[in-house]
């Protein structure tokens, strides 16, 4: 055999020899595609898990919200119930001071029921928050009060409140009626010349 003929007769072996591994190639291809295939459908339980989860917390969530929702209404309603009942009582001595009022002479006796019920409102809504803003010889706050007029004046320091004219409330920390108050204005003067100095 020459070598010629050697050569051509090894490269037909290798090519058969090829042809006989090609089978043992496509095994493992086989059981990684398998493997893969597996991979996939675990992976595909495991998101399809999460998505069950993630929209059983969504409905969790709507729930809580509005849960949430109706506590925040009914302490309001709850808290406008207690307001109700405390100024039904003022209310009642209110009535009771204008039938005391009818039946006397005595107006001194109406007006200081009457001011011991103003008294018991102002109780009453303190209780609830509400404060009386402080105006008359403080110095004027635009986000407190509201100037209707400004005064000139030597008695007070310019831009000091001097007269309430309808008293300002708070609730908390929040303004929700502000004073009209009138503001001390320093007073124009008027330079007048002494006839006696023009001479």
């Amino acid at each position: 055999m020459s070598s010629d003929e050697s050569r051509l007769f090894q490269s037909k072996g290798d090519d058969k020899l090829s042809e006989k591994e090609k089978p043992k190639q496509g095994k493992p291809r086989i059981s990684k595609l398998r493997e893969l295939e597996e991979t996939l459908r675990a992976e595909r339980e495991r998101s399809s898990e999460y998505l069950s989860r993630l929209m059983y917390l969504q409905a969790d969530f709507e729930n809580y919200r509005k849960r949430m929702e109706k506590e925040i209404r009914e302490a309001a309603h709850l808290g406008n119930e207690k307001l109700i009942v405390n100024l039904l009582g003022v209310i009642d001595e209110l009535e009771m001071a204008i039938q005391s009022g009818k039946k006397t002479e005595n107006k001194e006796a109406l007006l200081k029921g009457v001011e011991m019920v103003l008294k018991k409102i102002y109780i009453t809504l303190g209780q609830e928050g509400l404060t009386e803003i402080e105006a008359v010889g403080k110095p004027f706050d635009p986000s407190k009060h509201e100037a209707i007029f400004k005064v000139p004046t030597n008695d007070y320091a310019e831009g000091t409140v001097i007269e309430e004219v309808r008293k300002g409330f708070m609730l908390r920390d929040k303004v929700i009626r502000p004073s009209m108050v009138k503001v001390a204005l320093a007073p124009i003067t008027q330079n007048k010349s002494d006839p006696k100095e023009s001479v």
